[in-house]
């Protein structure tokens, strides 16, 4: 993992404590260094209670700094540390900056060094809704590395910060990442609320690669393992694509949202999605033929050992629709993955009833769940909860309107279409991982 360290004597007597301008310094990786810019930058050192006792061994000072245009070693330092994180995304990756800068996003760092080594931060994507209310969003973030002798004390310097960050806007939504509850717990006591509007899933279902695929086969369903032992004789093949398959995934993306009620994305937005990740080497492509025709395919991106289903179409018309296309194409992205040395693959967003129904309540299986989403069921996976999402709306004017939106109908068509802009999908699909339909973008 890349990791930053500011170099000795070249930022520490140009800290601001407090706010402020930070003066040019200096960013040290491994054995490099490199200049800090000087402007549109904030450095601040941390003071905080959950210090331990002065008997025992302090952890280094925690100093943040704030950014919207950092540098390239920066970026890659802060990469490094995102793709080195269990339970992180690829929401946080720099690259993610750039693809929801075409939704309308404009992006704000926040980089946190423990003894001069960056430890932690978030990518906050910024944004107006109807050029009036300012909003910021943290999808699953902020991200702590695992190398601090105290997380507690990194997680209280960053909180401190999205406080403050929050309070500068009308409305804050935070999703912190796997293994996060205390981010939760710390917003919460900070004037955060939980929120219910829903602009990330509360929870997921994947598949644990560990095991031996032979396994994992003896886990599925009867009738999908049935199903891996016929689709080679039924002319059904599936091959690893490239960005000249991009306009056929949102061709299949329609068909799906002509029978699920969504639109697609449009396809520039796809290949930037597809180049960015690219370039990280992030993201994968997978195409489901019959025949030589394709009639399925799945975008999946890659972070910290994750593979998540990302977007997803299928042509269900004819013969093709009985052949469960789409399982094969999970099936050979289970085995790629598996090969590849990742730990787990994430099907995508589940509803909160069916996380509900499933983790709260030991119900297995259900009529009244959608059928998209029954459909990951029979890969054997397990579903499972991130930590709490929260939110600060302020002023009390605006927070009354919100919560009026969120409870009566109208409201809620308006909060709906609100989230829809937020995700940048303006009518259009919403991403697997993010949907209620389990095909789509975010």
């Amino acid at each position: 993992m890349l990791r930053g360290r500011i170099g000795r004597g070249a930022v520490g007597g140009g800290l601001v404590v407090g706010g402020g301008r930070a003066s040019a310094g200096r960013f040290r990786a491994g054995q490099d260094v490199w200049d800090w810019p000087a402007d549109d930058q904030v450095t601040r050192r941390s003071s905080t209670a959950l210090d331990p006792p002065l008997s025992l061994v302090r952890p280094a000072e925690v100093t943040v700094r704030w950014e919207s245009a950092p540098d390239a070693e920066l970026l890659a330092a802060w990469n490094g540390v995102v793709l080195g994180t269990p339970g992180t995304d690829v929401t946080q990756l720099s690259a993610w900056a750039a693809i929801r800068s075409m939704a309308g996003y404009a992006p704000r760092y926040l980089f946190a060094f423990q003894g001069g080594v960056l430890v932690g931060g978030a990518l906050i994507l910024r944004r107006r809704l109807a050029g009036v209310l300012s909003i910021g969003y943290l999808p699953y973030g902020p991200v702590i590395d695992s190398s601090p002798v105290s997380r507690s004390v990194v997680v209280a310097a960053v909180v401190d910060e999205l406080v403050g960050f929050a309070r500068s806007q009308r409305l804050m939504f935070v999703q912190p990442p796997e293994g996060a509850q205390d981010v939760s717990d710390a917003l919460l006591a900070r004037g955060f609320r939980a929120s219910k509007a829903g602009i990330a899933p509360a929870g997921s279902y994947r598949l644990d690669l560990t095991p031996p695929l032979e396994e994992i086969r003896a886990g599925f369903s009867k009738r999908l393992k049935s199903w891996t032992n016929r689709w080679a004789a039924k002319g059904v093949r599936v091959r690893r694509g490239d960005e000249s398959d991009l306009a056929l995934l949102v061709a299949l993306m329609a068909r799906t949202g002509a029978r699920q009620g969504f639109a697609p994305p449009p396809l520039e937005y796809v290949r930037t999605m597809y180049r960015e990740l690219g370039a990280l080497g992030q993201v994968a492509v997978f195409v489901g033929e019959v025949g030589g025709v394709a009639v399925s395919a799945d975008v999946v991106t890659v972070c910290a050992g994750m593979v998540r289903g990302r977007l997803g179409g299928f042509d269900g018309s004819g013969e093709a629709g009985k052949l469960s296309v789409p399982a094969a194409v999970r099936w050979e992205i289970i085995q790629w993955a598996k090969q590849s040395g990742y730990r787990y693959l994430d099907f995508g967003g589940l509803p909160e009833r069916m996380l509900s129904d499933m983790i709260d309540h030991g119900i297995h299986s259900s009529e009244e769940w959608p059928s998209a989403q029954r459909s990951k069921l029979q890969f054997n996976g397990h579903a499972f909860r991130y930590p709490t999402p929260v939110e600060l709306v302020r002023p009390t004017l605006v927070r009354r309107a919100y919560d009026w939106g969120t409870s009566h109908a109208g409201g809620r068509r308006i909060v709906n279409a609100a989230k829809d802009v937020l995700r940048g999908n303006r009518g259009q699909a919403a991403d697997r991982h993010h949907s209620r339909t389990g095909s789509g973008e975010r």
